[in-house]
């Protein structure tokens, strides 16, 4: 998950799915056990709650907040953990740093029938990969996310895009270059930008690593310099190159996109962001920076995230949620037990309907609670990608490999398929082997 705006949306509204009547209910006596829960910012009104539905009488949940960066947020438990820190019970982690924390030892893998409670055939193929190491469940899924392509539609069609069916990162830009809209994206120096070249490479049939050797660490082959490393970059280079690109587009994030999809002049933009953005854009109707009303809301749509080659699936990006338990925790059966509560179906379904942050279990996005508060579409598209999207390398350095990328592909109108894939092909294999320095 990389860090974005949170949606404004009113949690009361959804009250009656967060009664959570089906969870453990609270405890209070004294002397229990408090078990810390570090949590990322995200939608931190149901989290909070379910810390205090999930809390029995064997022990307590206490919530402690993480920075907003997920970088920050990787560091402060990183450094806890290498210090055997007991305190740290239950933790929400970045998919791609599960590996890590599970290589080094500092996750408390679950077994037998808590294993299956949190991975089971009912978790998406896509969120079900991000808690796996070494045959091991290490993580439990609690919410996923991905990106999809958000557009106007009056803009598609002036453009003449037939947006039924698929549609190429260059049709977008190119139609909206022709009708003087935009093209949003994630290209700032950060983990988002990494998000969207690793989609791009692997909408073009490879890879940043080679998947078969990947969990091989320092061993891993790199694979960026190919031909789907030149087809991302001449993407990349295609956007910079036309007026389609935002003016902040070297230094763009997932909430900077957001003003231009809806401006007070002009035919608003396509834009590749994460699932938050329905119901950001739900609760501005009327409002700056949103809809001017209902009908302008009606102009709102969305698609399958844009192919890199034509004919090629394009690969959405996959990120979300994992609640590790600390291998330090001096209760780790019951940090378990928690974890399995507040990544449950119900507990799922909530942060689904108050805060935007979808589901990992597909009998979720079929409950009675998802169908009424997102569109039927909508819903079967976020779980498409989900289960069929492309996962960051799965790598226990994927900080390192993370960073190296960032810095041979950043700035983005610097990006030349010619030199690009090759120079951070050389830079990212002289990191992994010791031999460069971040």
């Amino acid at each position: 998950m990389v860090r974005r705006p949170r949606p404004r949306i009113a949690v009361a509204a959804a009250a009656s799915v967060l009664a959570l009547g089906t969870l453990a209910a609270c405890g209070g006596s004294e002397g229990k056990p408090t078990l810390n829960w570090y949590i990322n910012p995200d939608g931190q009104d149901t989290l909070n709650e379910l810390a205090e539905q999930c809390s029995t009488d064997e022990y307590d949940i206490a919530i402690q907040l993480l920075p907003a960066s997920a970088t920050d947020q990787r560091t402060q438990l990183a450094r806890r953990l290498a210090a055997s820190d007991s305190s740290t019970d239950l933790m929400s982690l970045d998919p791609v740093f599960v590996p890590e924390f599970a290589n080094a030892g500092w996750l408390a893998p679950f077994e037998g029938e808590q294993a299956d409670a949190v991975l089971d055939d009912d978790v998406l193929a896509g969120a079900a990969e991000t808690v796996q190491w070494e045959d091991e469940v290490v993580a439990a899924p609690q919410w996923a996310n991905t990106q999809v392509l958000w557009y106007r539609q009056s803009l598609a069609e002036a453009a003449g895009l037939d947006m039924t069916q698929p549609v190429t990162w260059d049709e977008v830009i190119d139609a909206a270059d022709a009708e003087g809209g935009t093209v949003g994206v994630q290209a700032n120096r950060y983990e988002a930008y990494v998000v969207w070249i690793n989609s791009l490479i692997q909408g073009a049939g490879g890879d940043i690593l080679d998947p078969d050797t990947v969990e091989d660490g320092r061993d891993a082959e790199v694979t960026i310099d190919s031909e789907a490393g030149a087809a991302a970059a001449a993407v990349i280079q295609r956007l910079a190159d036309s007026s389609a690109a935002q003016p902040d587009f070297t230094t763009s994030n997932e909430g900077t996109s957001l003003g231009q999809m809806f401006p007070a002049d002009g035919p608003g933009s396509f834009m590749t962001n994460w699932t938050f953005v329905y119901k950001n854009y739900e609760g501005l109707v009327g409002e700056s920076g949103g809809p001017a009303d209902e009908q302008e809301f009606e102009d709102f749509a969305w698609a399958r995230y844009p192919q890199t080659v034509e004919g090629e699936e394009s690969r959405p990006p996959i990120g979300g949620i994992d609640i590790g338990v600390g291998a330090f925790s001096e209760n780790v059966d019951l940090a378990q037990e928690a974890a399995v509560c507040v990544s449950s179906s119900e507990a799922q379904a909530a942060l689904a309907v108050n805060e935007g942050l979808m589901p990992t279990r597909q009998s979720v996005y079929d409950s009675p609670e998802l169908q009424e508060a997102y569109p039927a579409d909508l819903l079967a598209l976020y779980s498409d990608s989900i289960d069929t999207g492309g996962p960051r390398p799965k790598s226990a350095f994927y900080s390192q490999i993370s960073t190296a990328v960032q810095s041979r592909w950043h700035s983005p109108t610097s990006v030349d398929p010619e030199t690009t894939p090759s120079e951070s092909a050389d830079f990212l294999s002289a990191i992994l082997s010791g031999e460069a320095l971040l």
